[in-house]
């Protein structure tokens, strides 16, 4: 399983906002997690927090693209966290090797055909709204078919847009446009997920579900969940420390 971790260059992320969003701090915190043996780093520059204001298209590259391409030279794969076509462009030409959209290509109607022209990796995680007003939407009947369902249609999408069928990713999206109970009715049946015979990504790392006021003190409910989910047959796992989540992995 592979452990990706978090490089918000942001300064209003949930759970690190305001840490690595200069250069200087962004570059070193990489090259930590790069000495603690990630397998994916992942840079966005803008913040999908509940409520957010989205960052303009020039404010995202301006955090992004410096990082990338000082990190590109260090032998690692990178991620670009963005819902933004343009930006992923110029992500992927400055070195970045994947795409991770949280919309899934629903916020930008130019992404997947863009993603499968640039022939990256592309992850599409379940989203039914921008962060300003995505908590209103976390209504279900049933929301691990609901989930599926919808991330079905995304993956429907990527494939006729030209996105190879071992290029994509899914991602259910704990957190977007759920409540606490449908996240953990999500892990608990992570098995549909992965019978899907898409690679899956979870990232719940330090979020409001596993408990405490503090993203900080939700870390160890962070790396429990890791280990839980270490046989569980997903493909990785998108977290804000590496160490600790390698050390349980048993990497």
């Amino acid at each position: 399983m592979i452990v990706m971790g978090i490089l918000n260059v942001t300064p209003d992320s949930f759970a690190d906002g305001g840490r690595h969003n200069e250069f200087t701090q962004a570059v070193n915190r990489g090259l930590e997690m790069i000495s603690e043996g990630v397998d994916i780093i992942d840079i966005g520059g803008e913040s999908t927090k509940p409520g957010a204001e989205r960052v303009s298209e020039e404010e995202e590259l301006a955090r992004v693209i410096p990082v990338i391409e000082a990190l590109s030279k260090h032998n690692v794969q990178l991620s670009i966290d963005t819902m933004r076509s343009s930006t992923a462009r110029f992500a992927i030409n400055a070195g970045a090797h994947i795409i991770n959209d949280v919309s899934g290509g629903l916020a930008d109607e130019h992404m997947l055909a863009t993603a499968a022209e640039l022939n990256t990796p592309y992850i599409a995680m379940h989203w039914r709204g921008h962060s300003k007003d995505m908590n209103s939407r976390a209504v279900y009947a049933d929301v691990v078919a609901e989930v599926i369902s919808e991330l079905a249609a995304r993956i429907k999408a990527a494939r006729e847009a030209g996105i190879a069928k071992e290029k994509i990713i899914i991602d259910p999206g704990i957190g977007f446009a759920k409540e606490a109970e449908h996240n953990w009715e999500i892990i608990d049946s992570i098995d549909q997920f992965v019978a899907t015979g898409y690679p899956v990504l979870i990232g719940a790392s330090r979020k409001r579900f596993l408990g405490g006021d503090n993203p900080d003190d939700r870390e160890l409910a962070t790396i429990a969940l890791t280990q839980r989910l270490a046989l569980s047959g997903i493909w990785g796992v998108r977290v804000h420390t590496v160490a600790p989540h390698k050390e349980v992995l048993g990497a």
